[in-house]
């Protein structure tokens, strides 16, 4: 029996085409008005190709998963296998995915560039430096990190209340030892001593704001509208205080155009921008999400982690922005971590558990339950494992089918597209019956920021209530009387749970949603509201995915997943 390959021995195996020949196949004309080639297999797409192309009636399948376990589920994996199965029955398809940020790469997640044979390629370059937009935005933040303290150093005009600077730094890898240090040390020289930190660029404002914006202009705007710092009185201070905004601006124009890349099977893939879904909204860019839209019939996008996170900040955050409407969702699941949810340990998970399955059913009901809060249509992707046997699968087809919904058993991994043309059939039927007309917000933009909050805790996670102390209320009523009132929610909270207790597995109900913090971020327009124990700069686990990686004898990379 041959050997299982690696994913990125696949990936070496696959038989690329010329970007010019995957964008041929969306009529994007082969010259410079429309896309910059990146290298042989990479593109750039204009803006200005762009905003001439006309709007389609196209249909948008938002893919989610249930609530993540070390176990696996593979959203990115099954949207690459969903938008080749679409391709596979002559649908013309595009996957729209995030870029993969260095952090996780060489900690605890890996890549994301999918896996088995539903990939997106070149894999190497899309987990690692890709385009260089990533670094394109960290230089930015961090430029407006350097001139606040350039300006406190020659005068204060503004005056900024050290005490009181709500802008960190951030570098594109989890290191805890950047939570919180202090700089300007070293005298007089060196500027006025205060404290400070680091988080990760994907948790980065200027990231959320690079992904909400709907053009070159209005990222400028938004870039200008960073609250950085305050007054000793309270008054809040702005990037555009500072002109900021201008030269933050000019290091991501090209960052901003979009990524295409393509998949195993030579399908077109945009690939562009990569904000946390704990931290940030999980969603890759409104302009490649836009982009993809115009040129294809069939738009397959992912949001992070689960659908209580990912998905419902996809839909409340970035369809309120964007103004668009999905079809209709994929939700994720394998039968290991359902069983996981059901109380087994990792290393019990290839054997056959009937009883542990069931148990763990409650966290897909509830998925599915949520998804359906807003008006869509959704359907169940198995994602498959050799290990799953036919009687587990059929628990969970007929668990579907009491709620009203399709369980489709998916071998992309194994077999590419041709194993997801069930799911893309299915997902063409869903588009055809979808009325978009039906879909709606969670909450609307006019209910305060603290139902707001209550909303998303009662309705999504299942608590019973929401706790925060006086300052934490105070801070949310300020915001209101600012003009921020309108803002939707970000809830940072851990993945592996409704709660914010990570070891709750399943779909606890009547837990308590506590609130750490709370930050504006006036640019990206949204308010986010960190619970429990989450970290803006993660740290690494005890041994990281940087342990298995270094290069071989023919200077090739090994290691990375």
């Amino acid at each position: 029996m041959s050997s299982i390959k690696s994913d990125i021995e696949i990936a070496r195996a696959a038989k690329m085409q010329p970007i010019k020949s995957v964008l041929a196949k969306l009529n994007v004309p082969d010259g410079p008005e429309a896309f910059k080639p990146i290298g042989r297999y990479i593109a750039k797409i204009n803006l200005e190709y762009i905003h001439k192309l006309k709007e389609k009636n196209s249909n948008l399948i938002l893919v989610t998963a249930i609530t993540p376990t070390p176990a696996g589920e593979g959203k990115t994996t099954t949207s690459v296998g969903l938008s080749d199965g679409l391709n596979k029955i002559g649908k013309k398809s595009i996957v729209c995915l995030r870029e993969p940020s260095l952090g996780p790469s060489f900690g605890m997640k890996g890549g994301a560039a999918g896996g088995g044979y539903a990939q997106v390629i070149p894999m190497e370059k899309i987990n690692l430096h890709f385009t260089g937009d990533f670094h394109a935005i960290t230089s930015a933040h961090n430029l407006l990190s350097a001139l606040i303290d350039n300006h406190i150093y020659w005068g204060n005009k503004l005056n900024i209340d050290v005490r009181r600077i709500v802008w960190r730094r951030v570098v594109d890898l989890n290191d805890r030892a950047l939570r919180s240090i202090n700089i300007n040390l070293g005298g007089v020289a060196n500027g006025f001593p205060r404290e400070d930190g680091f988080d990760i660029t994907v948790a980065s404002e200027v990231m959320a704001i690079f992904c909400l914006s709907n053009n070159l202009k209005d990222l400028e705007e938004k870039i200008g509208n960073i609250t950085i710092a305050y007054t000793r009185d309270r008054k809040p201070i702005y990037a555009k205080d500072l002109n900021a905004h201008g030269p933050m601006t000019v290091l991501l124009k090209d960052a901003i155009r979009p990524n295409v890349t393509q998949t195993l099977e030579n399908n077109p893939a945009i690939i562009h921008g990569g904000p946390f879904a704990n931290i940030a909204h999980g969603c890759n860019s409104i302009i490649a999400t836009k982009t993809a839209l115009k040129l294809s019939d069939y738009v397959v996008t992912e949001a992070g982690f689960g659908a209580d996170l990912g998905a419902e900040k996809f839909l409340d955050i970035k369809c309120r922005k964007a103004n668009i409407k999905p079809s209709c969702v994929v939700l994720v699941a394998t039968i290991r971590a359902l069983k996981m949810h059901g109380g087994i340990k990792k290393d019990d998970l290839k054997k056959e558990n009937i009883e542990a399955l069931k148990k763990g059913l409650p966290n897909l009901e509830r998925h599915i339950q949520n998804i359906k809060k807003f008006g869509l249509e959704v359907t169940v992707a198995i994602n498959h494992f050799i290990t799953d046997t036919d009687k587990e699968v059929k628990v969970i087809e007929e668990h579907c089918a009491k709620l009203g919904v399709k369980a489709n058993l998916c071998m992309h991994w194994a077999k590419g597209g041709e194993g997801a043309k069930d799911l893309a059939n299915n997902v063409v039927e869903l588009c055809k019956k979808a009325q978009k007309n039906n879909f709606k917000f969670l909450y609307s933009a006019e209910t305060s920021l603290w139902k707001k909050i209550e909303a998303i805790a009662k309705e999504i996670y299942g608590a019973s209530e929401v706790v925060a102390d006086t300052k934490i209320r105070d801070q949310l009523k300020k915001m209101e009387e600012n003009g921020f009132g309108k803002f939707p929610i970000c809830i940072a909270k851990t993945q592996f749970s409704f709660s914010t207790d990570p070891s709750l597995k399943g779909a606890p109900s009547g837990h308590v949603l506590p609130i750490r913090e709370v930050r504006l971020s006036s640019g990206a327009e949204f308010v986010v509201v960190i619970c429990g124990s989450i970290m803006t700069m993660p740290g690494l686990p005890r041994v990281p995915a940087a342990d298995s990686i270094k290069l071989n004898d023919k200077g090739k990379i090994e290691g990375l997943f």
